[in-house]
């Protein structure tokens, strides 16, 4: 599979966000892409970035949630199987579990690679008119790692947010909402608009 640098930073992005690789075999693995329905317009826009990676069209599904019994409608595309995603999982799924790479630098090179997780994990609070990138349930070396990868490659200054049960996030203090904005405005997706800091 052909893939340029900038493409493969959107992957990396996707990976950092919301999309899970799935090990399909000894050395392959695929991408599986799920946004909830009303972002479905986002979720053809990734994989149109990447043409030729994915398979078909987006699968319209329905889930039940466990504790509200309320039923949720998203959207599901998958990645074709390929030693390459399979590379791409060994990186980030050591052992199974998600992680940020100490070699993070090397893959997210790219502003779309930024833009695509901002947009799967970043959040503007209006209010208070705030910036936070969530990483999950990493540790906080792996939050480091984070935010330098963002101030060497992007200018980004961010500091990191203990969220408790919701893990780590970088902060974006006021002085970084320009960059922020700028970047985003680059790769815009109208569905994802509330995302951009005004």
């Amino acid at each position: 599979m052909k893939i340029n640098r900038e493409q493969e930073s959107a992957l990396v992005g996707m990976i950092l966000g919301d999309a899970y690789l799935q090990k399909t075999g000894a050395h392959n693995a695929r991408l599986r892409l799920e946004h909830r329905a009303e972002h479905r317009e986002y979720l053809v826009w990734k994989t149109r970035f990447i043409p030729g990676l994915f398979q078909g069209k987006p699968t319209l599904l329905k889930r039940v949630h466990p504790k509200t019994h309320r039923t949720y409608s998203y959207v599901r595309q998958q990645s074709n199987a390929s030693p390459y995603i399979g590379k791409l999982r060994e990186l980030f799924y050591p052992g199974g579990t998600k992680k940020i790479p100490e070699t993070l630098n090397q893959w997210l090179v790219s502003d779309v690679g930024f833009a695509i997780w901002f947009y799967d994990d970043g959040y503007h609070y209006v209010r208070d008119r705030s910036l936070y990138l969530y990483l999950g349930t990493v540790s906080r070396r792996e939050a480091i790692t984070a935010g330098a990868v963002l101030q060497k490659r992007f200018n980004l200054r961010t500091t990191i947010a203990d969220k408790g049960k919701k893990g780590f996030a970088l902060y974006f203090p006021a002085s970084e909402r320009d960059k922020v904005r700028n970047i985003l405005a680059t790769y815009r997706v109208p569905v994802m608009a509330y995302k951009i800091p005004g």
